[in-house]
């Protein structure tokens, strides 16, 4: 069976470098890119399984790069950049991307990311299979008949929560931001959005999390938004 194709989208030599090696090391197929518009090119010609994708490219704005993707392909793209503030990441997961990663960072985090993004795509292509139930843990979600189980217990959700927890449940292993949260359960962004997106989360966590202080289902990402983890 061939190996996943990782596009790498890095200019600088040493981090790209780096990258290539840990991929080849742990039979990882790739190529490299390191302009936006050849990247582009390359992925709507070789479309690979998952593109690393940096920031700062010589050409454009890896934000521009992640929106052109976007208009035609559903490849999960993981972004590396040295832009550590709240409102980068937001900005490049609102625009798309899956999952953010800071430099420096460890090769044995790029890795864990890359296993989490395949373990959600092999979710994702077994949808098919069994389309109306979602296993996670003791987390069970009927989407046909809108019900939702722990340790085979139904949970009496509000609508909001049970709308919450589908859109989580989705979008397993990836970060959502606040605005897209909102948008999706309320059609809006404006703050009082996110102030009510918060007490729902609080609520939904009592009903999901043995210990809602100390959560294994739904990860919070201060200032940035929350992610479902795959149990």
């Amino acid at each position: 069976m061939n190996k996943p194709l990782i596009m790498v989208v890095e200019d600088d030599t040493a981090v790209r470098n780096l990258i290539t090696t840990t991929l080849e090391t742990h039979e990882y197929r790739f190529q490299a890119a390191v302009t936006g518009e050849t990247a582009i090119l390359e992925v709507a010609t070789h479309n690979p399984d998952v593109i690393l994708l940096d920031l700062g490219l010589p050409d454009m704005d890896g934000i521009a790069v992640i929106q052109k993707i976007r208009t035609w392909s559903k490849t999960p793209i993981i972004v590396i950049s040295a832009r550590s503030e709240d409102v980068d990441k937001i900005e490049a997961l609102d625009a798309g991307a899956d999952d953010y990663l800071t430099k420096p960072f460890s090769v044995e985090e790029l890795l864990a990311r890359l296993r989490v993004t395949f373990r959600r795509l092999n979710d994702r292509n077994g949808d098919s299979v069994q389309s109306s139930i979602f296993q996670n843990g003791n987390l069970k979600i009927d989407y046909a008949a809108g019900c939702a189980f722990m340790k085979e217990k139904e949970l009496h959700l509000t609508p909001i929560e049970y709308k919450l927890l589908c859109l989580l449940s989705k979008n397993v292993g990836k970060v959502l931001t606040h605005t897209y949260i909102t948008k999706e359960i309320w059609g809006s962004a404006w703050d009082n959005d996110v102030a009510s997106l918060r007490v729902f989360m609080a609520t939904l966590r009592k009903k999901i999390e043995e210990n809602s202080s100390d959560p294994k289902y739904i990860q919070t990402h201060i200032g940035v938004g929350y992610r479902m983890l795959r149990i």
